[in-house]
């Protein structure tokens, strides 16, 4: 069966699907759980495969939409949920024969700069994945200094974790930071050498992301 190609899907694909199809070994069928759905890459594949069936989570209620195109093909085999897979009942009389976990920030929120987590955005410090209150336009502009370098220094594992919490904090009492390019500009000037630093750069607004689906 051919599925529906949607703009908000693109063209993104699990880096590791060959190797998670060949784990799984739906050739046979079987109940699978797809605890990060995102764009329904490993979902989509798995439901490829004859008898097989597919429960779905994913906190981003930016992919429903593509978790409902996928269901209108697979009424009966997939189930969607749009809920954190922290949720999920662990006390479910299903049982599957493989769960998937593909952790991380993906396509979907990366390529939609209006959402923040990219570093070539110029939009609104958010970064959430949803199903939370806080963003990190509230971490960068009210977390104190020693609060902001821990996040750092411990998720980040970044070197010049003390002088760029510093420095936020000295720009934040001139002027709120709104943009994810305004944070950018704050932790290019704080580092000691500018290595890499769109990617450096990156990893720090990925690390922002992590901190808010903790929450």
């Amino acid at each position: 069966m051919k599925l529906p190609h949607t703009s908000l899907e693109g063209k993104h694909l699990p880096v590791m699907i060959d190797e998670v199809i060949k784990i799984c070994n739906p050739k046979n069928g079987g109940n699978f759980m797809d605890c990060t759905f995102g764009a329904g890459g490993y979902s989509k594949e798995l439901l490829k495969f004859r008898s097989t069936k597919v429960v779905a989570f994913d906190r981003d209620s930016h992919v429903i939409e593509l978790a409902n195109k996928l269901k209108d093909n697979f009424q009966s085999r997939f189930v969607f949920y749009n809920k954190k897979f922290s949720k999920i009942d662990l006390t479910s009389p299903n049982k599957f024969d493989a769960v998937i976990f593909d952790l991380g920030l993906s396509s979907i929120q990366l390529d939609d700069l209006s959402r923040g987590f990219s570093f070539k955005s110029k939009s609104e410090l958010n970064m959430s994945m949803g199903q939370t209150e806080i963003s990190a336009k509230k971490v960068v502009n009210t977390y104190s200094s020693q609060d902001l370098r821990d996040i750092l220094k411990i998720f980040g594992e970044e070197q010049d974790a003390t002088k760029i919490s510093r420095n936020i904090v000295k720009e934040r009492i001139k002027n709120e930071i709104k943009t994810t390019d305004e944070l950018v500009r704050i932790i290019k000037k704080s580092k000691k050498k500018i290595i890499k630093k769109l990617m450096k750069a990156l990893k720090l607004s990925k690390l922002f992301g992590f901190l808010l689906t903790k929450k």
